[in-house]
């Protein structure tokens, strides 16, 4: 048995961090932002419903299935998130994720209508729906182990303040602007964020060979469970909503 094939994971991943220049702060700093984004996005329309409904001609109530709709979405892709990821690469699945997110965000702004806008949340909320979990296998990946748990906090910081952050930032820029601006803001960050992560992103050994792994075996997917899985979350969200 050859040497590599001897090599733990852990081992595996640390290897590409001994060859690269990149520091691991600028990977840590260009995946957390859009991490940042999304979990933003989770409340920095709740000031705004009013407004939404308003300038859509819809009425408060069914305004609040901008919310529903996005944290459904969100709960439904996170347990598939791993799949995706051994399937079409992380690094590639993260930067598809807020290529996705950002399209999604300017396609919110310009909607005409509440059944655009819910539609576009939804793709909205499972395509940043994979970014956290995502960000925090990159950052593992990408800091030895002695200082993985400062790359955490860093990331916990992130998840904590956004949420917080949120209604304060959507009120003033509903006030000051416009409500379709509070998605706006999404396409300069997204922008900025896809440039950043295509360059300093490299899945590490261990992912390439487990994904090549996975291309010599029929594709398996478990249709029924995650179709029962979508109405579970999607039942529960609407029930606690």
């Amino acid at each position: 048995m050859s040497a590599t094939a001897t090599l733990s994971a852990p081992a595996l991943a640390s290897a590409p961090r001994a060859r690269r220049s990149i520091s691991p702060w600028i990977i840590a700093l260009a995946v957390v932002v859009p991490t940042f984004m999304e979990v933003l996005d989770t409340t920095i329309a709740n000031v705004a419903l009013r407004y939404i409904a308003g300038g859509l001609s819809a009425t408060v109530s069914d305004g609040e299935w901008v919310i529903t709709s996005y944290l459904a979405a969100n709960a439904i892709i996170l347990p598939l998130t791993g799949w995706i990821s051994a399937h079409l690469g992380r690094r590639n699945y993260f930067l598809l994720s807020i290529a996705v997110f950002t399209i999604a965000s300017v396609l919110c702004g310009m909607s005409t209508s509440l059944g655009q806008l819910i539609c576009f949340r939804i793709l909205q909320g499972l395509a940043g729906g994979g970014l956290q979990p995502s960000s925090q296998g990159v950052l593992l990946d990408s800091f030895p182990p002695e200082k993985q748990g400062s790359a955490m906090t860093l990331f916990g910081i992130a998840a904590l303040i956004a949420p917080i952050l949120g209604p304060t930032l959507g009120g003033y820029i509903t006030d000051n602007y416009s409500w379709r601006w509070i998605f706006y803001i999404n396409i300069p960050v997204g922008l900025l964020a896809l440039t950043a992560c295509y360059f300093v992103l490299e899945d590490p050994e261990y992912l390439k060979k487990d994904r090549a792994e996975l291309k010599k075996k029929p594709l398996n997917f478990d249709s029924i469970g995650l179709s029962l899985l979508v109405i579970t979350m999607v039942c529960w969200e609407v029930l606690l909503s």
